[in-house]
């Protein structure tokens, strides 16, 4: 009797590493080689599609190596970060304001969950938008992994314990999101933006002498610092007011202590300890 061979599965961290080098590749591309194609910010041509493809393909990669590997506890969070995602970017495009308040959901899940997770999270989003509602999400795709990688980095490292580091996280994260996202609005879009405020922006800094590169990355780190400690401030103070049990059911918030500083974390775990201890002492000498 002959079995049907098994069907080969990659590690996840394999797949997560082939979409990062993707996207490395990707941007490295575009930055240092500068297509002539894309001269005039006309974002159109080759270029443009290889752009695409190439952030699309990593973003992909990342998604499915992440998902694999979580827990049901951030699985069943997802949803609600996505929700929070679009629906928060799509009225600050259609209000207009110079700003994008669309990770916050990333964030939030980068937090509790970890790296892996948040970027997943920040993938889907703005697949799911893009697909959905705003097709000109779908490239920015990597600029949300790279938000929910950095918050659940700065999560582990103890950041968001204080407020002050963990506006610092957000602006340090808003830099970072900024030089991903200006090659894809330039190389992709022209430099064009869904939001006239940040359009504005753009023109302004082109009005100065910028090339249609210079003026993305520079309306980024204009707009992407506030934006990203915006959204660090509000996921923090969000978890905060939840009740401490909430947090305590994602194994990485638990883990690394993340709203609390490791030694109050250990004491409350000692603590904890020695009351079961001396309950089932008592017990058993009932018994």
């Amino acid at each position: 009797m002959t079995t049907s061979p098994e069907k080969r599965r990659y590690p996840p961290w394999l797949l997560i590493a082939a979409g990062a080098a993707i996207i490395l590749a990707t941007y490295f591309y575009l930055v240092v080689w500068q297509p002539e194609s894309l001269v005039g910010g006309a974002g159109v041509g080759p270029a443009a599609l290889v752009a695409l493809a190439g952030y699309l393909a990593g973003s992909a990669l990342i998604i499915a190596g992440a998902m694999s590997r979580m827990p049901t506890s951030t699985v069943t969070l997802l949803p609600i970060a996505i929700a929070i995602n679009i629906v928060a970017g799509q009225i600050n495009n259609m209000v207009g304001l110079p700003l994008y308040l669309d990770s916050i959901g990333t964030v939030l899940v980068g937090l509790l969950a970890g790296p892996a997770a948040g970027a997943a999270t920040g993938a889907l989003s703005n697949v799911i938008w893009g697909i959905s509602i705003s097709p000109a999400s779908l490239p920015f795709s990597t600029t949300q992994v790279g938000i929910g990688l950095l918050a659940g980095l700065f999560a582990r490292w103890g950041w968001t314990r204080r407020l002050v580091t963990c506006v610092a996280a957000g602006v340090i994260t808003g830099g970072v999101a900024a030089f991903i996202s200006g090659p894809i609005s330039a190389f992709v879009f022209g430099g064009a933006n869904a939001s006239a405020g940040r359009s504005a922006i753009v023109a302004l800094f082109q009005t100065l002498g910028l090339d249609t590169l210079g003026a993305a990355i520079a309306q980024g780190l204009t707009v992407d610092p506030l934006d990203k400690a915006i959204a660090f401030l509000i996921a923090v103070l969000i978890l905060r007011s939840l009740p401490s049990r909430f947090s305590t059911r994602f194994p990485f918030a638990r883990k690394h202590a993340v709203f609390a500083p490791r030694r109050a974390s250990a004491l409350a775990r000692t603590e904890t300890a020695d009351a079961t201890h001396q309950e089932d002492t008592l017990q058993g000498g009932r018994a």
